[in-house]
């Protein structure tokens, strides 16, 4: 229950001021698995991704494949690995992730999601510089249905006076 504070004159209220504009913080622990493994989901568009990382060398495993071979493009690639290169431990984390749904462009979203959120479990004090640079945000931006009487979500068919 809120306490209530009688202010008598204007130095009261600056120094009830600066007392509550501090609340506390939540504190954020550490959560591992029993094989010391951070676990996390990952999502976009259709894509989800679910990523566990652990101490390691810095090899990322895809669906049992080889990062390479599974996200061939270098720009997937560079997303992926984007919270990796923010935090700066590229080469400290083994990845294993299963990514399902959507296409490769939403999986590498649903992968740097899902890492970004296993960083922040394997290593809380992270969680500030990856949350500034967007990571932990899930981007819920989806394709848009098709409306009866349109070609596609919003083009109509062309227009003929005769």
């Amino acid at each position: 229950m809120a306490e209530t504070v009688t202010l008598s004159s204007l130095a009261d209220l600056k120094g009830a001021a600066t007392a509550s504009a501090q609340p506390d913080r939540p504190v954020y622990t550490q959560k591992l698995d029993k094989l010391g493994r951070a676990y996390a989901t990952g999502k976009r568009k259709n894509a989800v991704a679910r990523v566990w990382i652990k101490p390691g060398s810095g090899k990322i495993i895809v669906n049992d494949r080889d990062v390479e071979v599974y996200f061939a493009r270098p720009v997937l690639r560079l997303i992926l690995r984007q919270p990796l290169e923010v935090a700066k431990r590229t080469t400290q984390y083994d990845l294993m992730v299963k990514c399902a749904g959507g296409g490769l462009s939403g999986q590498a979203g649903a992968v740097r999601h899902g890492l970004a959120k296993a960083l922040t479990y394997f290593e809380p004090d992270l969680r500030s510089a990856l949350k500034r640079e967007g990571f932990l945000t899930r981007d819920s931006r989806v394709v848009e249905r098709k409306k009866y009487g349109k070609k596609k979500a919003r083009r109509s068919f062309q227009f003929s006076k005769r």
